[in-house]
Order: structure tokens, then sequence, then C-alpha cells
């Protein structure tokens, strides 16, 4: 049996902040994460945007925590919370002090749909980079975030690219329903053809055939679709789940001392918002596991940080913090219309979130705005 003080699971982003967390707070102990992806930890967003850009591979791996034994190509698959133990798919056992699933979230998939590349990983990325080569034809599925980055890269590769969506526009679930317009009108004059308003009724690696008929031959397909969290260990393992893993402010699971979550697949209470959410963007998987894992080795903090996301489609990039939501009400203020602005997001007269479309350095009034509750921020 292997024997370890901390058992991390989940070797991403999220689990390597965590060593580094605890690392700081405890120079000895030991430290195992068990990660079901083959490579070691590198930085994600990178497999959308830089290394499309021109950036090598070698700038995707993260420097890891002192000491901290990492085992690749395993994944945990049961836990027994009474006797600290837990096993993974090969047999091994493992026995631990404290334990934090950073086991993140799984891709949206069409059932059936075999051969279409479910964009998460480095061996996705990997896979789509070879068949999307100059001149190849992608289709991509979706229109949110990752539709949305793959497809601008994609077009800048030299690709011929197809997108297709259900919502009336790119990006309709986060921008008003003008931003949502002019971003669709940009992609077009850009030459991707997008054609929003269309489910898929089958797709293949090489063909999506849509509900209204349409039959699209491609050399590669990929659909961005959204995630779900990860959490079937914790819910066999008996632990309470609500569109992810519950924890509370410190990133523990309630009624186990020595269980903690963090990440992507964590629900924590958001001090700034008074609710409870669950988020995926790369902010807070680092802000969130080192704090977590900081609190694992007995820092005893809070996690009262209010994540960022971001995000760059072609010569447009934008920074936004809170709820961004399309279906709140909001308030915007365009120095140069739908190309450099502010979005404040309203719910019953308080500002929730903020979107800093092509504007920079106003995170921190950003989130001081949505801490105090009342006003909309300006260019």
């Amino acid at each position: 049996m292997h024997t370890t003080k901390y058992l991390i699971v989940g070797a991403g982003m999220t689990g390597d902040m965590a060593a580094k967390g605890i690392r700081e707070h405890d120079s000895d102990g030991s430290i195992t994460l068990v990660g079901a992806d083959p490579s070691p930890p590198y930085k994600r967003p990178l497999l959308t945007k830089g290394l499309w850009q021109g950036a090598p591979e070698e700038k995707l791996w993260r420097e890891p925590a002192e000491g901290a034994e990492l085992v690749t190509g395993r994944r945990i698959v049961s836990l027994d919370l009474a006797a600290h133990t837990a096993t993974d798919d090969a047999g091994e056992e493992y026995s631990w002090e404290k334990l934090l699933l950073a086991t993140g979230a799984r891709p949206r998939e069409i059932p059936g749909a075999e051969g279409v590349v479910w964009f998460r990983d480095l061996a996705d990325y990997r896979r789509l980079r070879e068949v999307a080569g100059d001149g190849a034809h992608v289709v991509v599925i979706g229109g949110g975030f990752i539709g949305s980055e793959l497809a601008a890269s994609l077009d800048g590769n030299g690709c011929r690219v197809t997108m297709l969506f259900p919502e009336p526009g790119i990006g309709h679930r986060l921008f008003p329903a003008d931003l949502s317009a002019s971003v669709t009108d940009y992609y077009r004059e850009k030459g991707i053809e997008v054609l929003a308003g269309e489910m898929v009724s089958s797709a293949s690696g090489d063909r999506v055939q849509t509900q209204s008929g349409l039959d699209i031959e491609a050399d590669a397909v990929v659909a961005g679709l959204g995630v779900v969290a990860d959490t079937e260990l914790a819910e066999a393992a008996g632990l309470e789940v609500n569109d992810g893993i519950v924890v509370d402010e410190y990133g523990r699971v309630p009624s186990h001392d020595d269980v903690f979550a963090a990440g992507d697949v964590a629900r924590f209470p958001v001090a700034a918002l008074g609710i409870a959410l669950r988020i995926e963007h790369e902010d807070h998987a680092n802000s969130h596991g080192h704090a977590v894992g900081a609190n694992m080795a007995g820092a005893d903090k809070p996690y009262d940080h209010l994540p960022f996301f971001y995000s760059d489609l072609f010569d447009l990039g934008y920074e936004a913090v809170g709820l961004v939501d399309s279906r709140l009400e909001a308030l915007e203020d365009w120095q140069e219309p739908f190309r450099k602005g502010v979005v404040t997001y309203v719910e019953d007269g308080r500002p929730r979130g903020v979107l800093l479309w092509n504007v920079w350095d106003k995170l921190d009034a950003a989130r001081e705005l949505i801490v105090a509750g009342e006003g909309a921020l300006a260019v």
C-alpha cells in the first residue's frame, strides 16, 4: 500500500496548485497526486489559445511542487473515507491522512457521435492538430467559450471553419443580445461560416447532420459543448453533490474534517455574491486549488477571491468577473460600439458581474463594484 499524508485526486492545474499551497505550510509532509491524464500538470488555456498561435508545447508544463510525488495515467476509482484509503484503476491502494478531490470536469458529448473530438485535454489538441492543417475543413459544434476560441484559432491556422450551434448567436449565454449578434457578424466577416439556430441530429469525425436537414462533410469535427463536474467518485463515497461537490469556505467537505474539494468540481460559497457557485475557469482552478491546499495544511483561511476569466477572439479580447449571464439586465457603456466598452450585469438593482470588452486593468475596480453592491462601471 502507498502511504501519504496528503492524497490529491486529480493532477491538473487545481491539484498542482493545491500541492504548492500545502508545501507553503507543511515543508515535510508527503504529497501524492494521482491523475488520469498521462501528462504531468499543464496550462490548459494554451490548448485553445497560445499553441495555435505558435507557442511550443514546452510552454505548457508547470513547475511541480517541491517533493510532491506524481502518479499519471491512473484514475482513483473508489474511496473508503472511514479507512482513509483509495484505490486506483490498476488496483494500487493509497492510505492518506487528508484527501483532496480535484477531479475537475468532463466534456458534454452527443450520444453516438463517434469520432468527434470532445475538446478538453492535451490529447484532444494533438489529435485535432494532426488533421487541422492549412485548407482543412473543420466543423466546430458549439458557440460558447471553447467553441468560439477554437473557431478563431483554427481560422488563424488556415482552416476553413464551419460553426454550428442551437443558440441565435456566439456567446449567447454570456453576452447581451446586441453584443452576441455583433460578434457573430464579426466571425462571418472573418470568413467563418456560422450556422446559428442549428441542432445536431447526428455527427461523426467527418460529417455532421442537423435537424433542419443540413449535411456537412468535414476533415474533422470538434465540439465544445461545456462540461459536467466529475462527481462520480464523490457520489459513490456518499459525499454531498449539487452540481459539484459541496464544500465550505475553506474547501472542506461538510461532516468530513479531512476531506476537501477544489477547482472545477467544487461548489463553494462566493462571499462577494452571497451564493454558492461552481466555476470552471483558470483563475479559479489556480486560486482555489492553492487556498484549499493551504487549508489542508492548517492555514485556516476562508477563500474569498472572486475569480475572473478571459478570452481572445481574433482581435477582440475580454476579461469578466462575477455573474456574467445574458439573462440578467445589462448596462452597456461603449467607447466604441462592440469594440471597446464595459457591460455591468445587474440583478434586483445590484451589480453582479462585469464584462470588460477590450478594456484592461479594471478587474479590481469591477470586483470592488460587485462587493459594494451598487452602481455600474464605466469605460
